[in-house]
Protein backbone atom coordinates (compact mmCIF):
# COMPACT_ATOMS: atom_id res chain seq x y z
CA UNK A 1 0.00 0.00 0.00
CA UNK A 2 1.37 3.23 -0.78
CA UNK A 3 1.07 6.62 0.62
CA UNK A 4 -0.95 8.65 -2.50
CA UNK A 5 -3.79 6.18 -2.12
CA UNK A 6 -5.12 8.73 1.02
CA UNK A 7 -4.24 11.52 -0.52
CA UNK A 8 -6.97 11.63 -3.25
CA UNK A 9 -10.38 12.23 -1.49
CA UNK A 10 -13.68 12.64 -3.77
CA UNK A 11 -16.88 13.80 -2.65
CA UNK A 12 -19.20 10.01 -1.85
CA UNK A 13 -22.05 11.88 -0.39
CA UNK A 14 -24.15 11.49 -4.03
CA UNK A 15 -23.32 7.82 -3.53
CA UNK A 16 -24.58 7.35 0.54
CA UNK A 17 -27.71 9.52 -0.73
CA UNK A 18 -28.41 6.88 -3.52
CA UNK A 19 -28.09 3.69 -1.32
CA UNK A 20 -30.08 5.71 1.63
CA UNK A 21 -33.59 5.95 0.17
CA UNK A 22 -35.63 3.78 1.85
CA UNK A 23 -37.03 0.99 1.16
CA UNK A 24 -38.36 2.19 -2.31
CA UNK A 25 -36.34 4.39 -3.28
CA UNK A 26 -32.81 3.28 -2.56
CA UNK A 27 -30.45 2.48 -5.71
CA UNK A 28 -27.58 -0.73 -5.64
CA UNK A 29 -24.46 0.74 -6.67
CA UNK A 30 -22.49 -0.83 -9.58
CA UNK A 31 -19.23 -2.66 -8.45
CA UNK A 32 -17.06 0.96 -9.54
CA UNK A 33 -18.90 2.69 -7.44
CA UNK A 34 -18.99 0.50 -4.85
CA UNK A 35 -14.95 -0.25 -4.95
CA UNK A 36 -14.90 4.26 -5.19
CA UNK A 37 -16.85 4.52 -1.97
CA UNK A 38 -15.41 2.15 0.67
CA UNK A 39 -11.89 2.67 -0.60
CA UNK A 40 -12.68 6.22 0.73
CA UNK A 41 -14.37 4.82 4.00
CA UNK A 42 -11.80 2.88 4.61
CA UNK A 43 -9.36 5.71 4.83
CA UNK A 44 -8.05 6.17 8.55
CA UNK A 45 -9.32 9.87 8.43
CA UNK A 46 -12.69 9.14 6.92
CA UNK A 47 -15.75 10.65 8.14
CA UNK A 48 -17.33 8.80 10.69
CA UNK A 49 -20.88 9.67 9.98
CA UNK A 50 -20.49 9.37 6.33
CA UNK A 51 -19.18 5.76 7.55
CA UNK A 52 -22.23 4.90 9.63
CA UNK A 53 -25.03 6.35 7.52
CA UNK A 54 -23.26 3.88 4.64
CA UNK A 55 -23.10 1.15 6.79
CA UNK A 56 -26.54 1.30 7.82
CA UNK A 57 -27.72 2.20 4.77
CA UNK A 58 -26.42 -1.30 3.53
CA UNK A 59 -27.56 -2.78 5.96
CA UNK A 60 -31.35 -1.86 5.27
CA UNK A 61 -30.70 -1.95 1.43
CA UNK A 62 -29.35 -5.25 1.38
CA UNK A 63 -25.65 -5.58 -0.76
CA UNK A 64 -25.73 -6.89 -4.19
CA UNK A 65 -22.85 -9.89 -5.79
CA UNK A 66 -21.67 -6.49 -7.72
CA UNK A 67 -21.70 -4.13 -4.45
CA UNK A 68 -19.27 -7.16 -2.84
CA UNK A 69 -17.25 -7.29 -5.11
CA UNK A 70 -16.29 -3.94 -5.17
CA UNK A 71 -16.11 -3.99 -1.44
CA UNK A 72 -13.55 -6.46 -1.62
CA UNK A 73 -11.76 -4.49 -4.09
CA UNK A 74 -11.56 -1.99 -2.06
CA UNK A 75 -10.30 -3.81 0.66
CA UNK A 76 -7.53 -5.70 -0.87
CA UNK A 77 -6.08 -1.79 -1.57
CA UNK A 78 -5.77 -1.60 2.52
CA UNK A 79 -4.00 -4.68 2.26
CA UNK A 80 -0.36 -4.33 2.90
CA UNK A 81 1.62 -6.23 0.25
CA UNK A 82 -1.33 -7.85 -1.27
CA UNK A 83 -0.09 -6.95 -5.16
CA UNK A 84 3.54 -8.32 -4.70
CA UNK A 85 2.32 -11.11 -2.95
CA UNK A 86 2.44 -14.49 -5.24
CA UNK A 87 -0.08 -17.26 -5.01
CA UNK A 88 1.40 -20.70 -3.50
CA UNK A 89 -0.41 -23.01 -5.97
CA UNK A 90 -3.28 -25.63 -4.75
CA UNK A 91 -3.63 -23.47 -1.66
CA UNK A 92 -6.66 -22.88 -0.33
CA UNK A 93 -8.26 -19.96 1.75
CA UNK A 94 -10.11 -20.65 4.92
CA UNK A 95 -11.86 -17.88 6.35
CA UNK A 96 -12.92 -18.48 10.06
CA UNK A 97 -15.10 -15.39 11.55
CA UNK A 98 -17.93 -17.15 13.17
CA UNK A 99 -16.36 -19.13 16.24
CA UNK A 100 -18.48 -21.62 17.82
CA UNK A 101 -20.41 -22.58 21.02
CA UNK A 102 -21.85 -25.32 20.90
CA UNK A 103 -19.53 -28.30 19.27
CA UNK A 104 -15.89 -28.61 18.30
CA UNK A 105 -14.42 -27.35 15.38
CA UNK A 106 -14.60 -30.40 12.82
CA UNK A 107 -13.13 -28.45 10.00
CA UNK A 108 -10.17 -27.46 12.16
CA UNK A 109 -9.44 -31.02 12.30
CA UNK A 110 -9.63 -31.38 8.48
CA UNK A 111 -7.55 -28.87 7.47
CA UNK A 112 -4.31 -29.89 10.18
CA UNK A 113 -5.35 -33.75 8.28
CA UNK A 114 -5.07 -32.01 5.08
CA UNK A 115 -2.15 -29.82 6.13
CA UNK A 116 -0.53 -33.44 6.68
CA UNK A 117 -1.44 -34.37 3.17
CA UNK A 118 -0.19 -32.19 1.36
CA UNK A 119 -2.64 -29.21 1.15
CA UNK A 120 -1.62 -25.87 2.23
CA UNK A 121 -3.99 -23.71 3.87
CA UNK A 122 -4.19 -20.22 5.18
CA UNK A 123 -6.59 -20.06 7.93
CA UNK A 124 -7.71 -16.24 8.45
CA UNK A 125 -10.44 -14.55 11.21
CA UNK A 126 -10.33 -12.47 14.47
CA UNK A 127 -8.46 -13.20 17.23
CA UNK A 128 -11.45 -13.21 19.87
CA UNK A 129 -15.46 -13.21 19.40
CA UNK A 130 -17.06 -12.66 22.84
CA UNK A 131 -19.36 -15.85 23.43
CA UNK A 132 -17.53 -18.40 21.22
CA UNK A 133 -14.15 -19.55 20.54
CA UNK A 134 -12.12 -18.82 17.44
CA UNK A 135 -10.48 -20.78 15.27
CA UNK A 136 -7.01 -18.83 16.18
CA UNK A 137 -7.63 -20.48 19.94
CA UNK A 138 -7.89 -23.56 18.94
CA UNK A 139 -4.80 -23.68 16.37
CA UNK A 140 -2.45 -22.00 18.96
CA UNK A 141 -2.64 -25.05 21.03
CA UNK A 142 -2.08 -26.99 17.84
CA UNK A 143 1.77 -25.18 17.37
CA UNK A 144 0.19 -23.37 14.33
CA UNK A 145 2.02 -20.43 13.84
CA UNK A 146 0.57 -16.85 13.26
CA UNK A 147 2.12 -14.16 10.78
CA UNK A 148 1.87 -10.62 11.44
CA UNK A 149 2.40 -9.69 7.52
CA UNK A 150 1.74 -11.25 4.42
CA UNK A 151 5.28 -12.18 3.10
CA UNK A 152 5.73 -13.92 6.56
CA UNK A 153 2.52 -15.84 6.07
CA UNK A 154 3.91 -17.01 2.81
CA UNK A 155 6.76 -18.05 4.50
CA UNK A 156 5.23 -20.15 6.89
CA UNK A 157 2.85 -21.98 4.46
CA UNK A 158 5.38 -22.65 2.35
CA UNK A 159 7.47 -24.40 5.42
CA UNK A 160 5.27 -25.70 7.68
CA UNK A 161 1.91 -25.74 5.55
CA UNK A 162 -0.55 -23.68 7.49
CA UNK A 163 -0.36 -20.46 8.92
CA UNK A 164 -3.15 -18.34 10.74
CA UNK A 165 -3.38 -14.27 10.38
CA UNK A 166 -5.28 -11.99 11.95
CA UNK A 167 -7.59 -9.32 10.33
CA UNK A 168 -6.05 -6.70 12.70
CA UNK A 169 -2.72 -7.37 10.87
CA UNK A 170 -3.91 -8.29 7.34
CA UNK A 171 -5.72 -4.88 7.05
CA UNK A 172 -6.05 -2.44 9.93
CA UNK A 173 -8.37 -0.54 8.16
CA UNK A 174 -10.49 -3.17 7.46
CA UNK A 175 -10.57 -4.85 10.99
CA UNK A 176 -11.38 -1.31 12.28
CA UNK A 177 -14.64 -1.45 10.60
CA UNK A 178 -15.30 -4.86 11.53
CA UNK A 179 -14.89 -4.11 15.30
CA UNK A 180 -17.55 -1.52 15.10
CA UNK A 181 -20.61 -3.75 15.42
CA UNK A 182 -20.82 -3.70 19.34
CA UNK A 183 -21.10 0.24 18.12
CA UNK A 184 -23.60 -0.34 15.42
CA UNK A 185 -25.68 -2.98 17.18
CA UNK A 186 -25.75 -4.79 13.95
CA UNK A 187 -23.62 -6.55 11.57
CA UNK A 188 -22.27 -5.01 8.37
CA UNK A 189 -21.21 -6.05 5.28
CA UNK A 190 -17.38 -5.83 6.84
CA UNK A 191 -17.81 -9.34 7.77
CA UNK A 192 -18.67 -10.58 4.58
CA UNK A 193 -15.91 -8.83 2.77
CA UNK A 194 -13.48 -10.11 5.39
CA UNK A 195 -14.77 -13.85 4.39
CA UNK A 196 -14.00 -13.17 0.16
CA UNK A 197 -10.74 -11.18 0.97
CA UNK A 198 -8.17 -13.92 0.30
CA UNK A 199 -5.46 -12.16 1.05
CA UNK A 200 -3.06 -14.64 -0.35
CA UNK A 201 -5.13 -14.90 -3.48
CA UNK A 202 -5.26 -19.06 -2.95
CA UNK A 203 -6.77 -20.53 -5.60
CA UNK A 204 -9.39 -22.95 -3.63
CA UNK A 205 -11.88 -21.28 -1.04
CA UNK A 206 -13.94 -23.24 1.50
CA UNK A 207 -16.45 -20.74 3.13
CA UNK A 208 -19.24 -20.79 5.09
CA UNK A 209 -21.98 -18.26 6.18
CA UNK A 210 -25.02 -18.43 7.84
CA UNK A 211 -27.78 -16.30 6.53
CA UNK A 212 -29.17 -18.27 3.37
CA UNK A 213 -29.56 -15.15 0.89
CA UNK A 214 -24.85 -14.65 0.84
CA UNK A 215 -24.91 -18.14 -0.67
CA UNK A 216 -25.67 -16.64 -4.42
CA UNK A 217 -23.76 -13.31 -3.59
CA UNK A 218 -20.87 -14.64 -2.11
CA UNK A 219 -20.50 -17.32 -5.05
CA UNK A 220 -21.14 -14.46 -7.63
CA UNK A 221 -19.13 -11.82 -6.12
CA UNK A 222 -15.93 -14.16 -6.52
CA UNK A 223 -17.12 -14.73 -10.23
CA UNK A 224 -16.75 -11.13 -10.67
CA UNK A 225 -13.43 -11.05 -8.21
CA UNK A 226 -11.94 -13.84 -11.00
CA UNK A 227 -11.92 -16.50 -7.99
CA UNK A 228 -10.74 -19.85 -9.46
CA UNK A 229 -12.57 -22.07 -7.02
CA UNK A 230 -14.81 -21.68 -4.24
CA UNK A 231 -17.41 -23.97 -2.26
CA UNK A 232 -19.74 -21.80 0.08
CA UNK A 233 -22.26 -23.31 2.28
CA UNK A 234 -24.18 -22.69 4.84
CA UNK A 235 -21.92 -23.93 7.65
CA UNK A 236 -22.27 -25.00 11.15
CA UNK A 237 -22.37 -22.09 13.27
CA UNK A 238 -21.25 -19.57 10.42
CA UNK A 239 -18.05 -21.63 10.19
CA UNK A 240 -16.41 -23.38 6.93
CA UNK A 241 -17.97 -26.48 8.52
CA UNK A 242 -20.11 -28.74 6.44
CA UNK A 243 -22.94 -30.56 8.50
CA UNK A 244 -23.25 -34.13 8.32
CA UNK A 245 -27.09 -34.47 9.62
CA UNK A 246 -28.82 -31.29 7.18
CA UNK A 247 -26.72 -29.63 4.70
CA UNK A 248 -28.24 -26.92 3.33
CA UNK A 249 -27.39 -24.79 0.43
CA UNK A 250 -23.52 -25.46 -1.03
CA UNK A 251 -22.99 -23.28 -4.20
CA UNK A 252 -19.27 -24.59 -5.97
CA UNK A 253 -18.28 -21.64 -7.97
CA UNK A 254 -15.58 -22.88 -10.86
CA UNK A 255 -14.45 -19.72 -12.72
CA UNK A 256 -17.44 -18.18 -14.05
CA UNK A 257 -19.54 -21.75 -13.74
CA UNK A 258 -21.89 -21.67 -10.51
CA UNK A 259 -23.58 -24.81 -9.49
CA UNK A 260 -26.14 -26.02 -6.61
CA UNK A 261 -24.85 -29.30 -4.97
CA UNK A 262 -26.12 -31.55 -2.49
CA UNK A 263 -24.65 -33.96 0.33
CA UNK A 264 -26.64 -36.86 1.09
CA UNK A 265 -27.83 -36.84 4.89
CA UNK A 266 -25.62 -39.18 7.35
CA UNK A 267 -28.45 -39.85 9.03
CA UNK A 268 -26.56 -38.87 12.21
CA UNK A 269 -27.83 -36.98 15.36
CA UNK A 270 -28.60 -33.10 14.21
CA UNK A 271 -25.91 -31.20 15.41
CA UNK A 272 -26.19 -29.67 18.88
CA UNK A 273 -27.94 -26.61 19.70
CA UNK A 274 -27.07 -25.88 22.93
CA UNK A 275 -24.12 -23.81 23.84
CA UNK A 276 -21.12 -25.52 25.88
CA UNK A 277 -20.97 -24.09 29.33
CA UNK A 278 -18.04 -23.20 29.94
CA UNK A 279 -16.82 -22.57 26.61
CA UNK A 280 -13.32 -24.20 27.34
CA UNK A 281 -14.98 -27.36 27.08
CA UNK A 282 -15.15 -26.87 23.28
CA UNK A 283 -11.18 -26.61 23.03
CA UNK A 284 -10.63 -29.75 25.30
CA UNK A 285 -13.69 -31.42 23.24
CA UNK A 286 -11.45 -30.63 20.27
CA UNK A 287 -8.57 -32.02 21.68
CA UNK A 288 -10.22 -35.23 22.70
CA UNK A 289 -11.55 -35.35 18.86
CA UNK A 290 -8.21 -35.47 17.60
CA UNK A 291 -7.43 -38.14 19.55
CA UNK A 292 -10.29 -40.75 18.96
CA UNK A 293 -12.74 -39.71 16.43
CA UNK A 294 -15.43 -42.11 18.07
CA UNK A 295 -18.50 -39.75 17.67
CA UNK A 296 -20.01 -40.52 14.54
CA UNK A 297 -21.51 -37.68 13.60
CA UNK A 298 -18.17 -35.53 13.72
CA UNK A 299 -16.17 -37.99 11.95
CA UNK A 300 -18.59 -38.57 9.19
CA UNK A 301 -17.91 -33.82 9.21
CA UNK A 302 -14.36 -34.97 9.12
CA UNK A 303 -14.20 -37.33 6.33
CA UNK A 304 -16.80 -34.78 4.16
CA UNK A 305 -14.73 -31.84 5.00
CA UNK A 306 -11.50 -33.02 3.50
CA UNK A 307 -13.05 -33.98 0.40
CA UNK A 308 -13.65 -30.24 0.46
CA UNK A 309 -10.36 -29.54 1.05
CA UNK A 310 -9.07 -31.88 -1.68
CA UNK A 311 -11.65 -30.37 -4.23
CA UNK A 312 -10.42 -26.84 -3.30
CA UNK A 313 -7.35 -28.38 -3.50
CA UNK A 314 -7.76 -28.94 -6.77
CA UNK A 315 -8.20 -32.65 -6.77
CA UNK A 316 -11.81 -33.37 -8.51
CA UNK A 317 -12.55 -36.25 -6.32
CA UNK A 318 -15.01 -34.46 -4.12
CA UNK A 319 -18.28 -36.53 -2.74
CA UNK A 320 -21.16 -34.46 -3.91
CA UNK A 321 -24.03 -34.37 -6.13
CA UNK A 322 -24.51 -31.43 -9.11
CA UNK A 323 -28.32 -30.57 -8.72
Amino acid sequence: MTEHQYEISVDIAPLIKRIARGKHGSEHLNQEESQLVFSELLKPDADLLQLGAFLIAQRIKGETSAELAGFVQAARNHVPHFAESKPIPSAVDLPCYAGKRRAAHAYLAAALQSRDAGIPTFVHGVESIEGRITAWQILQGQGIQRANSLPEAQSIMQNDGMVYMDLAEISPDLHRIYQLRPRLGVRSFANTVARLLNPMQCEGQLNGFFHTPYANYMAEANVLLGQIRSLIFMGAEGEPELYADRQKVVKMQVGNDISDVHFEDCGHPPYPRIGKEPLNDIIEEFDKFLLTFEESRELSTLQRMKSAFLWANGKENITIKRL
